[in-house]
């Protein structure tokens, strides 16, 4: 089987909506995505069947996921359970920096 690799500073943001960012590779069983958020991102409340775990690696930001609601900063992680609604809301001014683990993966992210 071949080795995949990655050099997420040669890669491309690919805009998402206005105010997000992604940059993503996956594996056959997950799908690492760096989002960046700027402040007054348009939110999308979703859910989705994959399990989600998020690490907050720059900036701060308000996790909603079902009926709480997390402030994480950088280290902040958190998981979001399959099928469960939730977003992200930038706070302040800076933009947030966030990478997602997704199992299974999201070969619509390749």
């Amino acid at each position: 089987m071949p080795v995949h690799h990655v050099d997420w500073d040669a890669m491309d943001w690919t805009p998402v909506r206005p105010g997000i960012e992604r940059k993503a590779f996956s594996g056959h069983g997950a799908t690492l995505a760096l989002h960046r958020l700027w402040p007054g991102h348009e939110t999308r409340p979703h859910a989705h069947a994959n399990e989600q775990v998020v690490w907050i690696l720059e900036g701060l930001v308000d996790f909603h996921i079902g009926d709480d609601v997390l402030r994480l900063g950088p280290g902040g992680l958190a998981v979001v359970p399959p099928n469960v609604v939730h977003y992200a809301e930038v706070v302040g001014t800076s933009p947030a920096l966030n990478l997602d683990v997704f199992t299974p993966s999201r070969p619509e992210y390749a």
